[in-house]
């Protein structure tokens, strides 16, 4: 008879032993992605069915082990200990086993049911590392099944095991100590049964959390009557423990025994054959991590994403344009209501295509980003870039959430977690928005596309993202030289076997992603669209649309009355709320060569930089003529602002302070309000400084 037809597990393991992979070969899994309750770690759910089970699968950050060191282990540890869950299911990675099993040693502390998945297990025959999991599931008490995420072997015999792991009350863990520990657990817990001590936890636990130390635990024991007698046997046992190591730390005592049980665990159930050849991944490191070659592949791999960003991205692109040209079009001529009409043809329908337009190219970043994390590439060039990032005060492990900025701030700064250098983390966090993010890439592709020819355009905004990069550096390094004084720590990161992602996670990371960037388009930029339509349209001036309209039907010709047309709409416009509001701030930008139309475009861009391209949209489909030879907005970016002034906004976009998601999380990462203050001096200086420098520059050509 079953207790209840829901299991929920806890899926836990360390970085890059394929957790995510997993639920994702989990087949018709409905992924959940949010964060966990007052923090910004991210929280992954997979909600399936499997034989009249319904299973919740939370993924828990990737951690090496359970201390407060780092947010991400003190989210997992606080989910482990203070939620509900059946059962814990340990993700291992079966090629770097021993190293894995050492999180397993620290899990089986928690008591809790758990089932070992032997993940990447077809690698590990690849390799000629023979594992017999029978045998490990004897030494750890806990069933272990051979799996592989990539191909979906095993994956019904996990699940299998889990539904009976589940209905089964007497599968629990038990971590074995050497002798020396074993025989002062066993006293405690003949002490605590003598007097029939009752807990939610068994006497073993007990027992291990009082050698252990464990403070929660001392905490709630020592305010019950049992503690005078046992504070003395718990002290003598420490004595005892202390004679057989040749120290008195104790968590240091426990973390040698963890590691002697991993070891043994691995020597008794691991058959690895020595082989004389190198492996696969050798092989590729020699080349691709090459003291001389692997800077050189690594801005190759780079310039070839931008390259295929631009030129496979633009090919959809006249498409998604031309349909939404039309489709405003139809719209106008459709509602009779010239005021609806316009609020919909040319605000909605404008503001919104504009930032939809580059859908492609974003997904194919992404999609490139995700293949090189994927594979492992990217921690090698973490390792490799150490030495050259400590020439600008920078960590080797900084190279991270410097990449993933090139996809989206938000992540970028919460990966700096991972560094555990306090002034490391703050000089990273500063510079994260010095790496254009995928909303930027719009604005890169929109003027890239009006001022160079196609076949440059690739180089172009490759240089444009490695220029903001190179900036990137030069900040960290007066950063570290004023601001943030101090040697940064040593490099020490892990480099993952190299494995080509599965199609299927790699889709998940770029229909996610670009999901994230259409709702954007579709709620947020819809919203900020109608605003900007309603201030571009509003107060309306009777006077001058009468005046211009008594001199165009005085015109005989066409193409007259459609020019004296044009100029009565660029006046309209420059009398409205946003041309007021252009105009006011216009006079601080007028030394970048920025037009009112290009400061309110950045003064909208500060709520998300896809704003920018739909502000453009709105305000210049309205004041110019598109006829069938435009190319869309390039062309009026083209008629409507200069080279040099086009190179200083592209500059200034570049630099200046992240949309307001990311300047939110920036400041809970950062530790407080005064940290956003600064960021938003030093981006805006920056900024202005090289915008002004780039448009003098650019002027004299």
């Amino acid at each position: 008879m079953h207790r209840s037809k829901n299991i929920k597990i806890a899926l836990v393991g360390q970085p890059n032993v394929g957790k995510s992979m997993l639920i994702n070969s989990i087949s018709n899994a409905k992924m959940h992605v949010g964060n966990f309750t007052g923090v910004t770690v991210e929280k992954a759910e997979a909600f399936f069915e499997y034989e009249g089970y319904r299973f919740t699968v939370v993924d828990l950050p990737g951690t090496y082990s359970l201390n407060d060191y780092s947010l991400d282990e003190k989210v997992t540890k606080d989910f482990l200990l203070k939620h509900d869950y059946d059962l814990i299911l340990n993700v291992v990675d079966s090629t770097n086993l021993e190293k894995n099993l050492l999180l397993t040693a620290e899990l089986f502390e928690l008591n809790k049911k758990m089932i070992i998945a032997l993940n990447f297990s077809d690698e590990a025959e690849k390799e000629k590392i023979e594992i017999d999991e029978k045998n490990l599931a004897k030494i750890m008490g806990v069933p272990c099944v051979k799996v592989s995420a990539s191909t979906k072997k095993g994956i019904n015999n996990l699940l299998k095991e889990i539904i009976q792991t589940y209905e089964n009350i007497t599968i629990f863990p038990k971590l074995v100590f050497s002798d020396a520990i074993e025989e002062e657990i066993e006293k405690i817990i003949i002490f605590l049964r003598e007097r029939n001590y009752k807990s939610e936890l068994d006497a073993r636990a007990i027992a291990v959390k009082l050698l252990k130390d464990d403070k929660e635990f001392f905490k709630k024991i020592h305010e019950e009557p049992i503690w005078i007698e046992l504070r003395d046997i718990v002290k003598k046992s420490h004595e005892h423990i202390y004679l057989h190591f040749d120290t008195k730390d104790i968590n240091e005592i426990f973390t040698e025994e963890k590691h002697a049980f991993a070891k043994g665990a691995f020597t008794e159930a691991v058959l690895e054959k020595k082989v004389d050849k190198k492996t696969p991944t050798q092989k590729i490191d020699a080349v691709l991590i090459n003291k001389y070659l692997g800077i050189p592949i690594f801005l190759f791999f780079m310039w070839f994403l931008f390259q295929a960003t631009f030129e496979l991205g633009s090919i959809p692109m006249g498409y998604i344009d031309s349909f939404f040209s039309f489709l405003s079009e139809k719209t106008i001529s459709f509602i009779p209501n010239e005021t609806l009409a316009s609020l919909i043809g040319d605000g909605i329908i404008a503001g919104v295509g504009a930032v939809v337009l580059f859908l492609p190219n974003i997904m194919i970043l992404f999609f490139g980003i995700a293949l090189l994390e994927g594979t492992g590439y990217m921690s090698r060039i973490a390792f490799l870039l150490d030495g050259f990032f400590h020439k600008f005060g920078l960590h080797g492990k900084s190279f991270i959430p410097l990449v993933t900025g090139f996809g989206c701030s938000v992540p970028a700064y919460m990966s700096a977690r991972t560094l555990k250098n306090e002034k490391d983390r703050m000089i990273t966090l500063f510079i994260i928005s010095f790496m254009s993010c995928g909303a930027k890439l719009p604005v890169y592709v929109l003027f890239i596309g009006a001022f160079f020819s196609q076949e440059d355009a690739g180089n172009i905004l490759f240089f444009v993202y490695i220029f903001g990069a190179l900036l990137g550096l030069a900040a960290a390094k007066f950063l570290r030289l004023t601001v943030f004084k101090g040697a940064s720590e040593p490099f020490v990161m892990e480099m993952p076997k190299y494995r080509m992602p599965s199609l299927k996670l790699l889709w998940h990371i770029v229909y996610t992603k670009s999901l994230m960037y259409l709702k954007k388009a579709g709620t947020f930029i819809l919203g900020a669209s109608v605003l900007i339509w309603f201030a571009s349209s509003y107060p309306k001036n009777s006077e001058i649309t009468d005046s211009f309209n008594a001199k165009i039907e005085l015109l005989n010709s066409e193409s007259e009355k459609l020019e004296l047309g044009n100029e009565l709409k660029k006046k309209l416009l420059e009398e409205s709320y946003l041309g007021m509001i252009g105009k006011a701030t216009q006079p601080f930008f007028e030394p970048l060569g920025f037009s009112w139309q290009m400061t309110v475009a950045l003064e909208t861009g500060l709520a998300a930089k896809e704003v920018i391209v739909a502000t453009l949209g709105v305000l210049y489909s309205l004041g110019d003529n598109v006829d069938e030879t435009s190319n869309g907005l390039a062309e009026e970016i083209r008629k409507n602002i200069s080279f040099a002034s086009g190179l200083s906004f592209i500059v200034f976009v570049m630099i200046y302070l992240p949309c307001l998601a990311a300047s939110a999380v920036f400041t809970k990462e950062a530790g407080g309000y005064k940290y956003l203050g600064y960021l938003i001096v030093f981006t805006t200086a920056t900024a202005y400084t090289l915008s002004f420098l780039t448009y003098k520059m650019a002027g004299l050509f």
